[in-house]
């Protein structure tokens, strides 16, 4: 275990975070948002890479980088399987509708199993965070792994993120992982932007609501902590027809009633991490 490793860990036991980490921007960016789950499969992917296109229809220059080692999803979401070009000492980041992006899943055949302990795990996200030239950013959106593992701390001890989005379903089995999550951030010192509640109900033809992962759990959530809610996204046919395709809600149909939610988060975000 590295020497900063080791303190963070035991930093962590401690409920505090070491006056003495360095932790510096990521190079070619003003801003970077962190976006969580603590659990998967509520939809963490999708959000991020809508709230991607939000933020650049607000008129920002904006980069996605997909550290989720173990199942990045960015390469299917973008419709991107080229490689990244190098000069030998950085990666250059794939452009796609206007943003830029990368991602593990660039470098490696899609099919194959990223079986890694976590030493290997830490080299991949120091790669990702130190070697890749963004061009400019004004704000960077991090899609994190689920959990609160090897990524996490790594981010947490070299990176200076600036804001943190947590995403769940009003499920009060992923509202549990919600909770250690908050408190995750919390002890590395990282600034929780707000909650969100993903697939918050499907709205049937008639117009009628249908809570299917219960209701008001997320909301409830971010009043028990003091954090800020960001809004509710439902279940939509269309957000995930859009992500298989490669082609983003927020980018494709800006004006789509879920992609105003999307852009109405994209205003808080501003407002907090400007």
């Amino acid at each position: 275990m590295s020497e900063n490793k080791a303190k963070l860990s035991d930093s962590l036991k401690k409920n505090v975070t070491p006056k003495n980490f360095k932790k510096n921007p990521i190079k070619g960016t003003k801003f970077t948002i962190m976006v969580s789950s603590a659990k998967g499969g509520v939809g963490k992917s999708t959000f991020a890479i809508n709230l991607t296109f939000a933020l650049q229809k607000k008129g920002k220059k904006v980069g996605l980088l997909d550290a989720d080692i173990h199942g990045p999803s960015l390469p299917k979401m973008i419709g991107l399987n080229d490689k990244p070009k190098t000069d030998g000492k950085f990666l250059f980041p794939l452009e796609k509708y206007g943003a830029q992006f990368m991602s593990l899943g660039f470098l490696v055949d899609e099919k194959t199993p990223m079986i890694w302990r976590g030493p290997m795990v830490i080299s991949a996200i120091k790669t990702l965070t130190e070697k890749v030239a963004w061009k400019d950013l004004d704000y960077l959106v991090v899609d994190m792994p689920p959990g609160t593992g090897d990524t996490q701390l790594t981010f947490a001890q070299d990176v200076k993120i600036d804001g943190a989005i947590i995403v769940s379903t009003p499920q009060e089995l992923a509202l549990m992982d919600v909770q250690r999550g908050i408190q995750m951030f919390g002890k590395t010192k990282i600034k929780i932007v707000g909650l969100v509640d993903n697939m918050s109900f499907f709205e049937s033809d008639d117009g009628k609501k249908h809570n299917i992962f219960g209701e008001g759990g997320v909301e409830k959530t971010a009043k028990e902590f003091k954090k800020n809610f960001l809004g509710k996204i439902p279940i939509s046919t269309k957000l995930r027809e859009s992500a298989d395709l490669g082609l983003p809600l927020t980018y494709k149909e800006p004006d789509d009633k879920i992609s105003k939610i999307f852009l109405e988060i994209a205003d808080k975000v501003m407002q907090d991490v400007a």
